[in-house]
């Protein structure tokens, strides 16, 4: 019997429909005898008919259970109370202050005049504020100020808006055209780079060898003389006119060097002294240079009967360029061995050695120029193989200067009204280009041309660059005229010392 006693209770232990008895009290039961402030035993046990999915039991349980993380309460950080903290100031613009001073003051109003409260709130809110409160948006933007009422003046506004000076206003730029003044149509000239078929007379004529003819130019007046013809087989090489502009030296290809004088329309002499063609002629008073194929240079006094008095001897093949410094002082000559040789004055000394030999340039040299305000500084060019243009002091024998033009470089000519250098080219923009002195700093390019530029010839007055170019045609560019407001100075016309000593 004892078995089935022991089973029984067993059974009874095992069922879970019934409360247990002796196990500790539930966590709801704990927190709800907590909250009731009794401590005691049997106000706990009261409330063990209550079960956990009650709603009482829910909102007593939530109702102290802590919704966030203790420590983390925004609430509990305030903000500091503080004196000295962050304000708020407005912006104050310079120029309402005025206005709102002004509309203090009202100095332009009547004197019976009275400021009315709106016209005091309206300045106080301006000049605290810098505009007007009744007037202001929700949201201000700052930006254009606010126009000022009228009758009100700015003595700064007044003083800075007054018109310039007419010092001010005055052109620092001159107008170039980029266009020729004027374009003659030069048929059969030779495009050969060695020779100098054109030149520009103190007179104001343009000496042009066409093949075998000479013609001048009167620029003044536009008439056209043929002056001289050689045989048909030959072909003029250079010219020359003498400073006083009354006489032209003409070479041939037939080794002569002619002299002729143009108001007479006569040839005074025939002088033959080289083997080989006259490709460069230089002026320096009344002796005549000239450069030969040969590379030989002779000197002609043109007042005596035996005009050769000198020969120079350096260059071994043509010489192309020839130029005497406007002082007298020296000779430079150019020539297709790549060489620039600068000779002392004849008459000063009788030795034939040069005072410098340039070999810098790595092509022919035709291209020479000497500067007319600096009288020891010479600028010379080179051919196709060279492309250069370089800046000598004769003085010192230094390159002040070397420029890559990017071109082949025919002709050079100083101008001096604005101290600048002209250059013309050859392949590929056949462009005529103005350098300023000394920076050589390119001002203005001057293109036209359909072929290279053979040579350069200046004005008398120093405005106008005559062209001759291989696409037979002379263009006169006015790069260099000088401003109408400055007074031109004229030169004295002067006569030849030569005129009645040429035999």
């Amino acid at each position: 019997m004892s078995q089935f006693v022991f089973e029984n209770d067993l059974q009874s232990v095992l069922k879970l429909d019934m409360p247990i008895t002796n196990a500790p009290m539930p966590r709801w039961q704990r927190k709800a005898s907590s909250s009731s402030g009794s401590g005691s035993t049997s106000s706990s046990t009261s409330t063990t008919s209550l079960t956990p999915a009650k709603a009482g039991n829910k909102a007593l349980s939530t109702s102290k259970t802590p919704g966030k993380t203790p420590g983390k309460n925004p609430k509990a950080q305030n903000t500091p109370s503080k004196a000295g903290g962050d304000r708020y100031i407005p912006s104050r613009n310079k120029q309402q202050l005025e206005v709102a001073s002004f509309l203090l003051s009202k100095e332009n109003e009547p004197c019976h005049t009275t400021p009315t409260e709106k016209d005091h709130r309206k300045a106080w809110s301006m000049n605290l504020n810098g505009y007007d409160l009744d007037e202001a948006k929700i949201l201000h933007l700052g930006g254009k100020p606010m126009n000022a009422p009228e009758g009100y003046q700015n003595n700064l506004k007044v003083l800075y808006s007054q018109k310039t000076t007419p010092v001010s206003t005055k052109k620092t730029t001159r107008y170039m055209s980029s266009v020729p003044d004027k374009i003659l149509d030069a048929p059969e000239i030779r495009n050969d780079f060695y020779l100098n078929l054109i030149d520009w007379s103190s007179q104001n004529h343009v000496a042009v060898a066409l093949h075998n003819n000479v013609y001048l130019w009167n620029a003044a007046t536009g008439d056209i003389v043929l002056l001289m013809q050689v045989e048909s087989e030959e072909h003029i090489s250079s010219v020359s006119w003498i400073k006083e502009g009354n006489f032209l030296a003409v070479g041939a290809s037939d080794a002569k060097v002619q002299l002729w004088d143009v108001e007479s329309q006569k040839r005074l002499r025939n002088m033959a002294s080289h083997t080989s063609r006259v490709a460069s002629l230089s002026w320096n008073n009344h002796i005549l240079s000239s450069g030969a194929r040969s590379g030989h240079i002779h000197h002609h006094d043109v007042r005596v009967a035996e005009h050769h008095v000198a020969t120079l001897s350096g260059h071994s093949q043509e010489v192309c360029g020839l130029k005497w410094s406007p002082d007298g002082k020296y000779l430079a000559s150019g020539a297709n061995d790549n060489l620039v040789y600068v000779w002392p004055n004849v008459q000063e000394s009788r030795d034939s050695t040069p005072v410098h030999c340039f070999t810098q340039h790595q092509g022919a040299v035709k291209a020479l120029a000497w500067c007319p305000w600096q009288t020891n500084i010479l600028a010379s060019g080179g051919g196709t193989s060279d492309r250069h243009i370089r800046i000598w002091n004769v003085s010192s024998g230094s390159c002040l200067s070397s420029l890559d033009t990017e071109s082949q470089v025919c002709s050079l000519v100083f101008a001096p009204n604005y101290k600048e250098l002209v250059s013309g080219h050859g392949y590929a923009q056949n462009q005529l280009v103005l350098w300023k002195y000394p920076s050589m700093v390119k001002v203005a390019e001057l293109r036209g041309h359909q072929g290279r530029v053979l040579n350069l010839a200046l004005s008398p007055d120093g405005s106008t660059v005559v062209s001759a170019a291989a696409d037979e045609t002379l263009r006169f560019w006015k790069c260099c005229a000088v401003d109408p407001a400055k007074k031109e100075k004229t030169a004295p016309k002067s006569t030849s010392i030569i005129h009645q000593g040429i035999r």
